[in-house]
């Protein structure tokens, strides 16, 4: 088999994440957004291919053990880990949040990521960071960024909901390296076995939206097509509300409950609805929204300082916490795993059901990445009726989009 008909496959059967890991294995492979405004590879007639068999033989294989549309394994569990059904396995957990309070107020979700990243650069322990924010050549979209800089780090903060590959860029062992939990899970592959790794920092992930969610929200909330100077998904406290800016300058924003919940939200590209990994398993740290929880058990978004739950999957991801906490970077409390999962049900319910999605799509002839070490059957014994409307649910879904 050759690279393009690996692609092929798996942008055939809607598996592509769009972390851009595949632009990284041959120089004609470029990404750009489809006609569902979804990021995806394509190949570019302007650059030359590899032209020797062998090296595209390597990057075939390095696709087919990277490649999150492919294959996503459990990451080893570490000596002494914990095990969680919805979050998976972790060394120790804390609620937390940027020391600097500016910085926490910024931050989507208390400014955990940033503040960290930050404090590796300043203390010399990183060369740069590897991040998404607002693209500069068209505002209203999202594009990955190489900062060697902690001030321009410190602008990049809150959550981008729309398709951006960061996996585009190069990650070299010195970087930290911040992205989507496919992305942590196809670097953590690229990298397994060489004797130096970037830092990966990543955060629970509800799926990517299309980039056309973003464009309609603005164009409804304006009342009219103009161009846009600035566009921040969250952030400026917690959670933040969807805000953008048009170049005639007026300001526009709805709460965050709004943009994702009726919006943004319903527009995920298939593959995030086969996820089997929302929540950074790969990653060195994970951090994710520790939302209070209502009566219903649905979260709260109510205004309030931001707090993250911040999971130390790695040795190193844990010495790097503590280390951050040590030098007043950030500000950690022990937090138990079970009180976090009644804020987050999204992932509770997609991990729960994901076999039954599974089975669903393959059912319908569709392909599926193969997941391994990840419990989902026992998690579908637990909730037998759940799984079969899943598979049901999937089966029609992909029924009905072949027909289209």
């Amino acid at each position: 088999m050759s690279l393009d008909a690996a692609i092929g496959q798996v942008l055939s059967a809607d598996l592509c994440t769009g972390c851009g890991f595949c632009a990284q294995l041959r120089p004609d492979i470029v990404m750009d957004l489809d006609d569902r405004g979804f990021g995806r590879p394509r190949i570019d007639s302007a650059q030359a291919p590899i032209a020797d068999e062998q090296a595209d033989q390597e990057a075939l294989r390095r696709f087919e053990t990277t490649c999150p549309g492919r294959t996503v394994a459990a990451p080893p569990a570490p000596k002494a880990s914990e095990d969680n059904a919805t979050f998976g396995r972790y060394l120790e957990a804390w609620q937390g949040w940027a020391a600097d309070p500016a910085l926490r107020h910024a931050g989507s979700s208390g400014g955990v990521l940033t503040a960290l990243s930050t404090w590796l650069l300043e203390s010399e322990q990183a060369d740069a960071v590897v991040c998404a924010g607002q693209s500069p050549r068209v505002p209203a979209e999202t594009a990955a960024f190489h900062l060697p800089d902690p001030a321009a780090v410190r602008t990049h903060t809150g959550s981008r909901y729309a398709p951006v590959a960061n996996l585009e860029l190069p990650v070299a062992a010195t970087d930290v390296f911040i992205g989507k939990p496919c992305e942590a899970a196809a670097l953590r592959a690229a990298t397994s076995r060489q004797s130096a790794a970037p830092i990966i920092l990543s955060f629970f992930c509800a799926g990517v939206p299309s980039q056309f969610a973003t464009d309609r929200l603005i164009t409804k909330l304006l009342g009219r097509d103009e161009p846009v100077e600035s566009v921040r998904y969250r952030g400026d406290g917690w959670p933040g509300e969807f805000r953008f800016v048009t170049r005639s300058g007026q300001a526009v924003s709805c709460s965050y409950e709004t943009s994702w919940g009726e919006h943004l939200g319903r527009d995920i590209q298939w593959r995030c609805k086969l996820c089997v990994d929302g929540t950074g398993g790969a990653a060195d740290v994970a951090v994710g929204d520790y939302w209070n929880s209502s009566e219903s058990g649905y979260p709260v978004f109510d205004d309030a300082p931001g707090r993250s739950v911040v999971l130390a999957r790695t040795e190193r991801g844990r010495a790097l916490v503590l280390a951050a906490a040590a030098a007043s970077v950030i500000h950690l409390e022990p937090v138990d795993v079970a009180d976090v999962e009644r804020g987050q049900p999204l992932q509770v319910r997609r991990k729960q059901t994901l076999f039954g999605r599974l089975l669903g799509t393959r059912a319908a002839g569709q392909r599926v990445p193969s997941y391994r070490g990840w419990g989902l059957l026992r998690l579908a014994v637990k909730n037998p009726r759940a799984n079969l409307k899943a598979a049901r649910r999937s089966s029609g879904r992909v029924k009905a989009a072949s027909r289209d």
